[in-house]
């Protein structure tokens, strides 16, 4: 009895230490990002116009914001559909499913420059988009899709099985039955599928440079090329040359992610509350 009482004092208090090192660390990242970055913040920044004196960020911002909103519209669908089809359509146990599972999270460990290197090779080269805001769309769709499919897959199981019966019994069909009760049930789960979704696409680079370009404007069409906020943040760093207003840039990069998390956040509870 005392030695197992050891244990659990020893088990939390290491889970303690793990999570204030983390904390601990979350914490100097983003308070130094902001203490270099805060000061160097001007008007000249969110200028529309990009030259080499302001080194403006707000075409960045801009394309960032088509590129999340284009890539949600096309990666959302398609890994909710295909969750579920998954877990709610398919034979538990089949071979189909299995098979699928497995190279959703084999790409899910893949590293993103090789998804830029074959966005390249396929979308910019083979399919002729060239340097283009929809080649990196497409890019990205393929990356944050696996993502999306298994959050999905693991928020639909999560949904009790007395939901699906009850709804059976009442008359109601399969279709009725995952749009009126498993969906609203599972929407907390899937919403933090599309959070995680939007942390990869916002902070991505290397994907991107391969595939939508380094273009500093505001791309004049989704075959223009364009550079994100990750991007122009790495360009502005490499070039040496502006490293307070790639500080600033972070700082920017950091309130958008936070911004686009709460917002996904809010849209959670809405729909956790509605149901």
């Amino acid at each position: 009895m005392k030695n197992r009482h050891l244990s659990s004092t020893l088990l939390r208090t290491l889970v303690w230490l793990a999570a204030g090192i983390t904390a601990a660390v979350m914490l100097c990242l983003v308070a130094y990002i902001l203490i270099k970055g805060i000061p160097n913040l001007k008007p000249s920044l969110f200028s529309f116009q990009y030259t080499s004196e302001n080194a403006s960020m707000m075409p960045a911002i801009i394309n960032t914001l088509i590129v999340v909103g284009l890539t949600l519209l096309a990666a959302v669908p398609l890994g909710v559909f295909s969750a579920i089809y998954l877990t709610e359509y398919s034979k538990r146990g089949s071979r189909l499913v299995t098979i699928v599972r497995m190279t959703a999270e084999t790409l899910s460990g893949i590293p993103s420059i090789v998804y830029g290197l074959f966005g390249y090779l396929v979308f910019n080269v083979t399919l002729g988009m060239g340097y283009s805001l929809l080649a990196g769309i497409f890019t990205l769709t393929i990356m944050v899709l696996p993502t999306i499919m298994r959050t999905t897959e693991e928020a639909l199981k999560a949904v009790p099985d007395m939901y699906r019966e009850g709804s059976f019994g009442l008359g109601a069909g399969r279709l009725r039955t995952v749009f009126r009760i498993i969906l609203p049930a599972a929407a907390p789960g899937i919403l933090s599928g599309v959070i995680l979704a939007i942390g990869r696409m916002v902070g991505e680079t290397a994907a991107l440079i391969f595939t939508a370009g380094t273009v500093t404007g505001v791309a004049k069409g989704l075959l223009s090329s364009g550079r994100t906020l990750s991007v122009h943040m790495y360009a502005l760093l490499n070039e040496g040359l502006y490293m307070d207003e790639a500080y600033a840039t972070a700082v920017m990069l950091l309130i958008l992610v936070a911004g686009l998390n709460a917002l996904s956040g809010l849209a959670a509870k809405r729909f956790e509350n509605n149901t």
